[in-house]
């Protein structure tokens, strides 16, 4: 089999599914040229990259195997009507999830803690600054109660806060675990942003939810509240969100996901309280090594001739 990732972003995962593979080529090209590299292609791994109708056309590959979650890049219909199989692997089946809400933890500690300031403080040898902010008694609310919001949720409970969440579907008994003090449907988001000190966004992004933390939502928000985004950048309105923030209406941001990716790094919104990371929310020895071996699997039963698990159709 011949593996082909569509992007030289995220090194580490090439290599770790080689691993799982070694009987196999697993190869990577630049983004913007996949066409090129689909000779003798049987399984592609968008890796970011979106996979249309001209792509599917341009290759002879049986599958399109996302190294995560997210499929918006993906054009599922195009691929039905071609017989190439889609399949993902959900946050929830791997340590996936468990590593994205780590890393939301680290950047609302992150924003409340003021570390950029901190870590300039110690650069000019300045004690007991900045003071800071504690997320004991801060209602928190988690955007998306799936695997991740479902992980942080969990995470977060030690620390004392007021949990609420935003759904999709209504309430379900899987909800009890997490403690929440309030559930709010999608409709009732601004209710649920108005009562918050923190806002993470954990879903993914569909038409429903592209674009859903626009002006009228950021607006509901405490000047004092803080935004962090660990799922898709599209899921905010980039000129809404630099506006807030530009006008003091919004305290901070911590995004690991961005409109473009890779984010260019003078871009405006950077000069504001933003802590970013680049996307590397679920990338840790733990997630690549259970998708790796999510992956090994679906690349196996393609050559037995079997449908992979976790399909999209």
């Amino acid at each position: 089999m011949r593996v082909l990732f569509c992007s030289e972003s995220f090194p580490a995962a090439p290599r770790v599914l080689q691993s799982r593979l070694p009987e196999d080529e697993v190869v990577t090209c630049p983004a913007d040229a996949v066409w090129d590299a689909l000779a003798g292609v049987d399984v592609v791994i968008p890796a970011m990259v979106c996979i249309d109708a001209a792509t599917m056309d341009a290759g002879r590959f049986r599958l399109i195997q996302q190294w995560g979650a997210g499929l918006e890049g993906v054009d599922v219909p195009a691929a039905r009507e071609r017989g190439i199989w889609v399949a993902n692997v959900p946050s929830h089946v791997t340590p996936n999830a468990v590593a994205v809400a780590e890393l939301a933890l680290l950047l609302i500690l992150a924003l409340l803690r003021h570390l950029p300031q901190a870590q300039a403080n110690v650069r000019a040898g300045l004690l007991g600054e900045p003071m800071g902010q504690s997320l004991a008694g801060r209602t928190v609310c988690l955007v998306g109660v799936g695997g991740v919001g479902g992980a942080l949720g969990r995470r977060l409970q030690p620390f004392g806060v007021e949990l609420i969440g935003v759904g999709r579907r209504p309430a379900g008994p899987h909800l009890a675990e997490l403690g929440l003090a309030r559930y709010y449907q999608l409709g009732e988001l601004h209710a649920a942003l108005a009562a918050a000190d923190v806002v993470v966004l954990c879903l993914p992004l569909v038409p429903e939810t592209r674009g859903l933390i626009d002006a009228a939502a950021l607006a509901c928000l405490k000047p004092t509240a803080y935004l962090v985004n660990v799922a898709r950048g599209p899921l905010i309105d980039y000129d809404a969100l630099r506006a807030a923030l530009a006008a003091g209406r919004l305290a901070g941001a911590g995004l690991d996901v961005y409109w473009q990716e890779p984010f260019p790094p003078d871009d405006p919104l950077l000069r504001y309280n933003v802590i970013a990371t680049p996307h590397m929310g679920g990338i840790t020895d733990q997630a690549y090594a259970g998708i790796a071996d999510a992956i090994a699997a679906n690349v196996e039963r393609l050559r037995r001739g079997e449908p992979p698990l976790y399909r999209a159709w």
